[in-house]
Order: structure tokens, then C-alpha cells, then sequence
């Protein structure tokens, strides 16, 4: 019986394991490391966040991104991007520094049991825990268009799908979207051969400034103030203050969690899109179906003008949206139990805990309540210690253990996991 699972072992997953192992707590932590970053992203794709805001969090701040660098005889440069692949292996060598109990197998079934909660993992084994933490990244809440949802994978994909791009090699891609993954995808689709072009409904592509120098004079600190989500006061309080972003009204949070910081382009990868991209602005796919060949997508333009075009394969970089009834992990009597904002998102307290006792969220899922920050890996800066100081208090709070009661026990990581342990 643990007292924390941590299901989930990306960066928020392996940040609250690591203050949870300094809190003392017997922890269990379920997942591959990294695994939405080592194998849904290919080669090639960069960070858009900060080496400096994207560390993950042990409570002595030693196993930072730029520490990991240093080990492989590089620097993490502010307004320099990190390759995704380092941040994958930078995930790695936090959890073996962090000597983090991770067992690689996959959670497939969340549920109540009498002293707080059953675990069902992939190979039948059933684990027990007094509480829960679900830090299960982005993959369960990929957001994909209506039109394209009946399409068969041969000829339309998210662009989570893809850690190789290869295969679209002298093909004809079709990219659906305006923000990063969108343009980023298409980019390294073009330069590997690809003949490709993308779909937006704005009427223009946004993109991100270059960052300020680290050290500026301080009148132009004071007017627009570097933060882990970028620029501007705006920016500063939705990264370094959630703790109060949670106060405001619901319907103003979850407005701004659905429209700050919305899609934009990195600056370093506008070179590589604009002269070389085409790209169809104002136009939101309406219709999609199979040909000889690959796929027709019908468009309409912001007055109602139409456009076909037929493409072999079509991806859609159109982001993630998380709400309860997509946490298919929980059983049914679990996740019904779970109370939900306006936006479908799960309600959270002040240290994470969802409106079940012992269950605590992390990550996406806590974007309308904590604001925009939780949509990025600088938000686990702020998740890990007040959840784990969450789940100290329930675990204060819960009554006397009575017998019968389940013994104490340890399952042992896997051979994978033993391995990059």
C-alpha cells in the first residue's frame, strides 16, 4: 500500500515523485519516462519554452536543465532552443538522480477501494494506494477537427502520432493548424522533401518575439518583465503567480486558460516556413473524404468562398483539450464522481485535489484553474510541492488504519525501467 501513486512519469510526474521522495512518503511512480517526448515527437523539433524555464522540480534544485547540459559539454543559452531529444534524455537523468521508483509499466484502470485507491496496470497486477496523483500528460486529450475524425489513420493522423516523419518523404502533406506543432511539423516536412502546405483559420500567422537579452537595463525590466511563459506583466503573473490566478472569477479563468497564448509560431522557425511553406489563411476545413490516392478536404474562407484540394495525407497539429469525460482511465463510479468547471475540467483546490478526496491532478487537466502556466513544463515548478504538501494533509487527515488491512509492499520496477535506472 503506498501512500502516493504517481501515474504519469513525464515532467510533472517525475517533479511531484521527486518532492514526494523528500517528504518521506512510501511512493510508487507508473510510466515510461518521458514518453510522450522519446516517442511522439521526431527528430529535429526544438522547445519553444526557455532552457530556463523548462526545468523540472526537486526541492533542492539540483537536477536542472542546465545542469544536465553541463554533463554533455553543452550550455543551456537563454534564447537558445533546446532540441526535444535533450529534453527527453535531460527527463532520464533527472529520475535516475532523483533515485525515482519508477515502474514503466502503463496504468489501464483507476479505481475506489476501501482505503483510497486500486490500480489495475497493463500486465493484471493490482496496486493500492492511499492517494492518487494522475500526471498523465497530453496524449489522452488530443484535440482533432469533426471533419476529420471518420477518416481512416492511412490518410489523416494528429500530429502527436508521429516520432518519424520520414514517411512522408516526396509525398503530399497536408498540415491543419496555425500554432507551433503546426508550423514546426510542416517546416521539417519541407526541408526532408515533403511537399506540404498548411491550413489555418486566422487570418494571419502570429509568431513569437525574439526574448530581450538576459540582462537588460532595469526600466525595460520593470516595463516588460521576463517570465517562463514570456513578455509582459500579463505573461509574469500567469507564470509565476497560479497560486493566485486560481482566485479569479471561473468563467474569467477558464476564458483566458482557452485563449491566452494562443497560436503562435517560435521566431526561430518563421525563416523556415515563410519563403518556403504555402500556406491557406482564413479557411477551416469543413468537409473530408477519401480518394484514389489519399484525401479531398473541403474549406470555407472567412465570407463563405469554398476551396478543395486533395492531399495524400492530412495532419491535424490542432492541440489538446482536456476535460473529465476523456480521463477514460478512471472507472466510471470514479471519474462520475469527479465535479467539473463550465469547460469540462475537473475542479481543483488549492494544492491540487480533485473533488475526490485523495485524487490529485496535475498537468493539463488543471489549466482552468491554474491558468495557462500548466499547459507548459515551467508549471510543475509550482505543482509538485503544493500538491505533495496536498497529499501530506490528506494522509494526516485519513483515519486509523482497521484490520483487515492490505501489508505493505513494494513491486519492483521492470527489467526496461531497471535498465535506464
Amino acid at each position: 500500500m503506498y501512500d502516493l501513486l504517481v501515474v504519469g512519469a513525464g515532467p510533472y510526474g517525475l517533479s511531484i515523485a521527486s518532492h514526494a521522495m523528500s517528504a518521506g512518503l512510501s511512493l510508487g511512480v507508473l510510466g515510461r519516462p518521458m514518453a510522450s517526448w522519446r516517442d511522439h515527437m521526431p527528430p529535429g523539433m526544438f522547445l519553444k519554452s526557455e532552457p530556463w524555464a523548462s526545468n523540472l522540480a526537486d526541492p533542492r534544485g539540483r537536477w536542472r536543465l542546465d545542469a544536465y547540459c553541463a554533463t554533455q559539454g553543452r550550455e543551456a543559452r537563454h534564447a537558445e532552443p533546446i532540441p526535444v531529444r535533450t529534453f527527453a534524455d535531460y527527463g532520464l537523468w533527472f529520475a535516475r538522480n532523483a533515485a525515482l521508483p519508477v515502474d514503466e509499466r502503463m496504468a489501464r484502470r483507476v479505481a475506489v477501494h476501501p482505503a483510497g485507491f486500486e490500480v489495475v496496470t497493463d500486465d493484471g497486477d493490482v496496486l493500492h494506494a492511499r492517494t492518487m496523483a494522475l500526471a498523465v500528460g497530453v496524449m489522452p486529450f488530443m484535440e482533432v477537427p469533426s471533419a476529420l475524425r471518420a477518416l481512416h489513420p492511412a490518410v489523416a493522423s494528429h500530429s502527436s502520432h508521429h516520432s518519424d516523419l520520414g514517411r512522408f518523404r516526396g509525398r503530399d502533406v497536408t498540415v491543419i493548424g496555425g500554432g507551433q506543432a503546426a508550423l514546426e511539423t510542416a517546416a521539417l516536412l519541407r526541408e526532408q522533401g515533403t511537399r506540404v502546405r498548411v491550413i489555418s483559420r486566422g487570418d494571419r500567422l502570429r509568431w513569437n518575439d525574439v526574448p530581450p537579452p538576459w540582462q537588460r537595463p532595469w526600466w525595460q525590466s520593470a516595463r516588460s518583465p521576463l517570465s517562463g511563459l514570456g513578455c509582459g506583466w500579463r505573461n509574469w503573473f500567469y507564470a509565476e503567480r497560479p497560486g493566485l490566478f486560481r482566485h479569479l472569477p471561473e468563467a474569467r479563468r477558464t476564458r483566458i486558460a482557452g485563449t491566452a497564448l494562443g497560436p503562435a509560431g517560435a521566431w526561430w522557425v518563421r525563416h523556415r516556413v515563410e519563403p518556403a511553406v504555402e500556406v491557406l489563411l482564413g479557411r477551416e476545413v469543413i468537409r473530408a473524404h477519401t480518394v484514389p490516392g489519399g484525401v479531398r478536404l473541403d474549406t470555407m474562407g472567412r465570407n463563405g468562398e469554398p476551396l478543395s484540394l486533395e492531399t495524400e495525407h492530412v495532419i491535424a497539429a490542432t492541440g489538446f483539450r482536456a476535460t473529465v469525460d476523456q480521463l477514460t482511465l478512471l472507472a466510471p463510479e470514479l471519474r462520475s464522481t469527479l465535479a467539473t468547471a463550465i469547460d469540462g475540467s475537473p475542479v481543483v483546490g488549492r494544492t491540487f485535489e480533485s473533488s475526490r478526496p485523495g485524487l490529485f491532478l496535475a498537468g493539463l487537466l488543471t489549466t482552468s484553474a491554474f491558468g495557462p502556466a500548466m499547459r507548459f513544463v515551467h508549471g510543475a515548478t509550482f505543482t509538485a510541492p503544493a500538491l505533495v504538501r496536498g497529499v501530506c494533509r490528506r494522509l494526516r487527515s485519513a483515519p486509523p488504519r482497521v484490520a483487515p488491512f492490505l501489508p505493505e509492499r513494494r513491486t519492483p520496477v521492470t527489467a526496461a525501467a531497471e535498465a535506464w535506472r
